[in-house]
């Protein structure tokens, strides 16, 4: 990552609207800025694949859920934050599993890098898929759109969801329908 650019290009941005980058208070700014971004966007140029690991299980080959997965992202298109949880299910085949630190992972190198949330969803089923060979694969994720709070239609307790089902769950509305309980299982929702 070209911290100096990045650097440099915020300092423009204040200038642009109307900001002294060198006043107190903004004259770390842009380093600040730039090592923010090394932070956020650490997915970048990673693939998801990379952040699972397989083995063998022989017994497992019964329902593995993660629900409450925290996440912040930018969205590409205003690069403003969009932040929530990620629940995932799957349904291993051949006892093929990963660790439950494996599938946050996963969600941490989706989410760190210019996204949509919609995008996010997909490429989280889709590497799951992929990667384990499981029966089934099933996303949801809950969000804060910070574009539709900060702007334009200002919706402060609007929250986005989206879904992804593979496998058994897209094929199975009884599998599907156990995932949600779970997952909403306590809650007032």
């Amino acid at each position: 990552m070209d911290q100096d650019r990045i650097e440099k290009s915020i300092s423009n941005i204040l200038e642009a609207i109307g900001e002294d980058p060198q006043r107190e208070g903004l004259e770390k700014t842009p380093k600040r800025v730039a090592k923010m971004y090394q932070e956020i966007f650490l997915g970048v140029n990673k693939e998801p694949s990379e952040a699972l690991d397989v083995f063998v299980e022989d017994e497992a080959n019964d329902l593995v859920l993660v629900r409450d997965i925290t996440f912040y992202s930018l969205c590409e298109h205003h690069l403003i934050p969009f932040f929530g949880k990620v629940h995932l299910a799957y349904k291993p085949q051949g006892g093929r599993v990963t660790g439950f630190s494996k599938l946050t992972k996963l969600v941490e190198t989706v989410a760190k890098r210019p996204q949509l949330q919609e995008r996010m969803t997909k490429i989280i089923a889709d590497t799951m898929m992929e990667i384990l060979e499981p029966q089934g694969v099933y996303v949801i994720v809950e969000a804060q759109q910070l574009c539709m709070t900060m702007r334009g239609v200002e919706q402060t307790e609007t929250e986005t969801i989206t879904s992804a089902s593979r496998g058994i769950f897209k094929e199975d509305s009884g599998a599907k329908n156990e995932v949600i309980n779970l997952i909403y299982r306590g809650r007032t929702r």
